[in-house]
């Protein structure tokens, strides 16, 4: 039986002011299948579902649903099209219950029926495989529960072809297994499902088709049983493009920081690090994996001076070559510098803890350097080349090296924010999420620059929300769970499965093992 199409986009073309998102694109979903929907940063991925989902409106092209014209020109018209786009950031109303936010915004007659909302979702659940509570308050869920309510959210409006943007960013590999059954439950069920994602084994294994942008440009569609993470990588960067993550063995690693008995709270007053303790090594690369907000964010920013810890907590920063010890709690991040400790941070909020937006690359490079010396006049000539040896090394797509950050593409900001803490020449590096929102070809550019960091004999401490990754990058793992560590595992023996488990499951007076 031939497959039928649910969607055909004919000729798209969709430009912002000077930039080209999208170029003349054909793309074909069809009912009943999955299809995977890849590209590097800036190809024009989200930029042309958000035209299927109603968020922009194509300035050329069509668009046929079921083999009819269609004019999408807003996310109500998507609905009454049976389309509904999952984002990466959820958009819900963390006071209201599971039922309240699936029913907000829609034109219910009369009293709110929560029986038979209620009922409704159950009916969803049950068909699909979904695990929803309808009372459930959304603070109280954890991050898969909202992405589930998300899609029952859409499904709840009738959607029968659903786009889920990057939908395991932030879940664990026993909660990705969980979405991908339910997906393919969907896909039997007659759904059309596009996901758009980076991670190449995700496609591999859940995709039934994949279509590659590029550079805003349809560079094809493939049958997912006929491609390999490397076929997939050269359609979408146009050349050959080596995929192996350098795990060298560190050399003679000497410890350079010591974190003892620390305890935070969050700007909510809500404990994020209980009592944690570990160390770390020069010439290493240790990971921290735990499903989001727990603790990973308060963890790093304690060491860089940005976060209070409670008494009883200790950061010891080891000098290198002398027998100086230095403590880091109740230091900010001037006075960790003025002691000569070059520790570099790339936070996980890159535009408002780490760069300025309204500053181009050139000051913003300059930003590590604003208190070396006295000087009424900046000297520019180095933060200059600097600038340009990371738009260069890095390949940021700015007009110019002065262009102001913001308006640059995530990707993008992301680069000049870690091509200037590896360029500050630390002796601690650490990062949070340093590869979120790249496509594979400039992630796999960070993980070498990693590595030479570690070559170098820096300290560098990874906080990644992809395991695969972080098995392959690590020599050591630790794992935090409700703000404890519940476990420091060797990435070269661990299992994505232990370190998934460890995840969730808080051990009760288990030692860490090594």
């Amino acid at each position: 039986m031939e497959p039928q199409n649910a969607v055909e986009m004919k000729h798209i073309t969709k430009s912002f002011g000077e930039v080209l998102a999208n170029h003349d694109v054909n793309l074909e979903i069809r009912k009943g299948e999955i299809l995977s929907l890849l590209g590097e940063n800036g190809s024009g991925k989200t930029t042309l579902m958000n035209m299927l989902s109603g968020i922009y409106y194509p300035d050329s092209g069509e668009i046929y649903i079921d083999g009819k014209p269609a004019a999408i020109s807003s996310p109500k018209t998507a609905f009454e099209y049976g389309i509904g786009m999952i984002h990466q950031h959820f958009k819900l109303v963390d006071l209201f219950t599971a039922a309240e936010n699936v029913v907000l915004g829609l034109d219910e007659k009369g009293k709110l029926d929560r029986k038979a909302v209620g009922e409704k979702i159950k009916e969803i659940c049950d068909k699909y495989g979904f695990d929803l509570d309808p009372e459930q308050k959304v603070y109280n869920m954890s991050v898969s529960q909202k992405q589930t309510l998300e899609i029952i959210k859409v499904l709840y409006r009738g959607a029968d072809i659903l786009i889920l943007d990057e939908p395991t960013a932030v879940l664990t590999p026993q909660e990705t297994e969980k979405l991908f059954k339910v997906i393919r439950n969907m896909r039997d069920n007659g759904k059309a499902i596009v996901i758009i994602t980076h991670k190449l084994h995700e496609v591999l294994s859940v995709s039934d088709r994949v279509s590659v942008l590029r550079k805003g440009e349809f560079a094809g569609t493939v049958e997912t049983k006929d491609a390999t993470e490397n076929s997939l990588t050269e359609m979408m960067v146009g050349k050959k493009v080596e995929l192996n993550i350098e795990r060298p063995e560190p050399v003679e690693p000497k410890k350079r920081l010591e974190v003892k008995n620390v305890t935070c709270f969050n700007k909510d007053g809500i404990k994020a690090l209980d009592d944690v303790s570990f160390e770390a090594y020069s010439g290493e690369i240790l990971g921290i994996a735990g499903i989001s907000g727990c603790g990973q964010k308060e963890l790093l920013e304690a060491i860089a001076g940005l976060q209070y810890v409670e008494e009883g907590g200790s950061i010891l920063y080891y000098e290198p070559d002398t027998a100086n010890i230095h403590e880091l709690v109740g230091e900010n991040p001037r006075m960790i510098k003025e002691q000569g400790i070059a520790l570099s941070f790339v936070p996980e909020d890159r535009l408002g803890m780490g760069l300025v937006g309204s500053m181009g690359m050139i000051d913003n490079m300059m930003l590590k350097d604003y208190n070396k010396g006295h000087q009424f006049f900046l000297n520019k000539k180095e933060p200059k080349e600097m600038a340009l040896q990371v738009k260069e090394k890095l390949e940021v797509v700015t007009p110019d090296i002065n262009t102001p950050v913001k308006t640059l593409s995530g990707g993008n900001v992301q680069k000049v924010l870690v091509g200037r803490e590896i360029g500050a020449n630390p002796t601690v590096l650490m990062t949070a999420y340093a590869v979120r929102g790249l496509d594979i070809n400039t992630s796999y550019t960070i993980y070498h620059l990693l590595n030479e960091q570690k070559k170098k004999g820096v300290a560098v401490i990874y906080v990644g929300e992809d395991l695969d990754v972080l098995l392959e990058l690590s020599d050591r793992i630790l794992v935090l769970c409700g703000g404890r560590v519940n476990g420091i595992l060797d990435g070269r023996k661990t299992t994505k499965e232990e370190v998934g488990l460890l995840m969730t499951q808080l051990k009760t007076g288990g030692k860490d093992h090594e």
